[in-house]
């Protein structure tokens, strides 16, 4: 009887043993849909109703229980970016939310990194302090850094919506964790060569952290473009305001009209959602990353 053992580079090609291909393996949903399904409706349900009721007409938006609107209007964005300094409010929101999304990767690589190979006096002390600043929730500390951003003169100013935010105590948890799953010895391979720290750390960690980095990069901008509680206490002037904080000014004493409003809440968050659909696989991969490629 002739022998049907397979080789090695036949298993690897995908042929069973007797000659026979594959059978396509079968995609079957997991009872786990039963929960996730239902859970997606209702999570996406607040979004689509903000969508149908930006191309409603506001005797439409009233109307209980809410249906689909007769016909669909489009003014209501033109409305929305005429009524207001819309398109200014969207380039004071872009500014903020890159100059800190810039600040931590530099100064949260650069803490992270200090925390997790450099040895030096009181270090695993003050990273639990930094970890420990998690737990205080912001309106804790938001008088004390208003009136630091007083005496600094940046009170009223997109420099006070920046400098809180240019690092944070989440950021250098995240770095720090990264770096201490790279083995060793590629930092010690580089100090062979002759390069320093800093050099070790732009020319052999930081192209190892793409995953982590823009992981990060997502959590900050969502974080400083979705702010709405700091920049009202720190901003006064429209000039300076960011778009959450200027779509307030859709809403009146007595009357709101909301097909406009959600019209500019949507227009606000089509980065958002751009950036968080573009960069979600980075999610996954940061947290599976091992440093190595």
């Amino acid at each position: 009887m002739a022998d049907t053992t397979l080789t090695r580079p036949a298993r690897m090609a995908g042929v069973h043993e007797g000659g026979r291909p594959p059978r396509a393996r079968s995609r079957r949903p997991s009872p786990l849909h039963l929960i996730l399904v239902p859970l997606s409706v209702v999570m996406l349900a607040p979004l689509g109703w903000m969508v149908l009721l930006s191309i409603s007409t506001e005797r439409e938006s009233r109307r209980f229980p809410p249906g689909l609107p007769a016909g669909i209007h489009w003014q209501n964005y033109t409305a929305a970016w005429h009524q207001g300094p819309f398109g200014h409010w969207l380039l004071n929101s872009t500014i903020v939310s890159v100059s800190c999304v810039v600040g931590n990767l530099v100064l949260c690589s650069l803490a992270g990194y200090a925390f997790a190979r450099i040895r030096f006096f009181g270090s695993r002390l003050l990273f639990i302090g930094v970890l420990a600043t998690l737990m205080v929730p912001f309106q804790i500390v938001m008088l004390p850094t208003l009136i630091v951003m007083h005496h600094l003169h940046l009170t009223d100013t997109l420099g006070a919506l920046i400098a809180p935010n240019l690092a944070t105590p989440f950021g250098v948890f995240l770095m720090r964790q990264f770096f201490t799953t790279v083995p060793k010895e590629l930092e010690e391979a580089a100090r062979i060569d002759g390069a320093g720290r800093l050099r070790t750390l732009g020319k052999i960690l930081l192209p190892l952290m793409g995953p982590t980095l823009a992981t990060l990069s997502v959590l900050t901008f969502l974080n400083v473009w979705n702010d709405f509680l700091w920049p009202l206490i720190a901003v006064q002037s429209p000039g300076n305001m960011t778009i959450q904080l200027g779509l307030q000014n859709f809403q009146g004493a007595h009357q709101t009209n909301w097909p406009v409003l959600m019209a500019g809440t949507v227009t606000s968050q089509i980065p958002v959602l751009v950036l968080f659909v573009l960069a979600q696989r980075f999610f996954v991969r940061s947290i599976a990353s091992s440093g190595l490629k």
